[in-house]
């Protein structure tokens, strides 16, 4: 399909999804790269600042476009609900920091709830066994289902409990929002150059802050002081937990409603291809040559990712 593409007098915008610097990065990369770089109608549009500068010297990525959530389906917490926990979900790997999550709750003496999947990968496994001798409780609380008695019936036990540090296990969207919205904040320890963040997105959504290392796109995120804390070490992350009672939960969901909504994404996109409609002149026969290699006509441009 993409070679037909290309072959097309078409505007291409391509949304980037990876960091330059992911190692995976590489076959994808080369197999596209003499297109991307050779054609003057592919635009790649990065999700962060932090993304569009890393692709740089790679493709011509001069358009950001934020990631953006349905803000009304996250719940947010009342502003008398501080929380008791933090709170800390990802991939179980190095990379998302959850060994450096266990140390600022024990520093601290706060209870605290892992969630996340350990995929099949040997670095992976090798990284949850060493968490597992820190773990003080592993439990599944997926298999229970979310309804208006989930936080009595599966939240509040655990909370209870004179357990500290928790692993639930891989939650789905659904259970996720309820972990953020109680929590007193969420914890964003990334050992790595995130292009985006959607964790600290969805958190703020729920009203609860965020307390993150300054690495990728975190600080275009955050506002640090406002809608949570953006530290550079461990030490001033486990310093912070004392001053993010101080974060308005209405300042972090207005903060995501006016910057990383779905609306504004979608107003974004939709700017963004017709600024390149606009300023291409489509061939007549473009459609023909769409007929031939899809099912619906496309008229004035293509979209990917990668």
């Amino acid at each position: 399909m993409y070679d037909s593409v290309f072959k097309m007098n078409v505007p291409i915008v391509m949304t980037l999804h990876v960091s330059a610097e992911d190692s995976s990065l590489g076959g994808a990369y080369q197999r596209w790269a003499n297109h991307l770089l050779a054609s003057p109608l592919v635009y790649c549009a990065a999700i962060s600042e932090y993304q569009k500068k890393q692709y740089s010297e790679l493709v011509n990525a001069d358009n950001v476009v934020y990631h953006g959530i349905d803000v009304e389906e996250y719940p947010v917490k009342d502003e008398s609900d501080k929380g008791s926990y933090l709170f800390t979900i990802g991939r179980i790997t190095h990379d998302k920091g959850q060994d450096k999550a266990i140390e600022i709750a024990k520093k601290t003496g706060s209870k605290l709830i892992i969630a996340g999947c350990v995929q099949n990968k040997p670095a992976d496994r090798e990284f949850f066994a060493g968490l597992n001798n820190s773990i003080d409780l592993s439990t599944e609380v997926g298999k229970h289902p979310v309804d208006n008695d989930y936080y009595a019936r599966v939240i509040k036990p655990l909370l209870d409990c004179d357990k500290q540090i928790i692993y639930i296990g891989e939650i789905s969207s659904e259970h996720k929002k309820h972990w953020y919205r109680h929590a007193r904040a969420t914890l964003f320890p990334i050992q790595w150059g995130e292009p985006f963040g959607l964790v600290l997105v969805e958190s703020m959504a729920c009203g609860t802050p965020v307390i993150a290392l300054k690495r990728g796109a975190v600080p275009e995120i955050v506002v640090d002081g406002k809608t949570g804390i953006v530290v550079d070490s461990i030490d001033a992350m486990i310093e912070a937990i004392s001053r993010v009672n101080t974060i308005d939960p209405g300042d972090c969901r207005n903060h995501v409603h006016d910057n990383f909504s779905i609306t504004s994404m979608a107003y974004k996109y939709s700017e963004l291809y017709h600024q390149l409609i606009d300023s291409h002149k489509i061939s007549e026969n473009c459609s023909s040559l769409t007929d031939d290699y899809f099912t619906e006509p496309l008229l004035h441009g293509a979209i990917a990712t990668l």
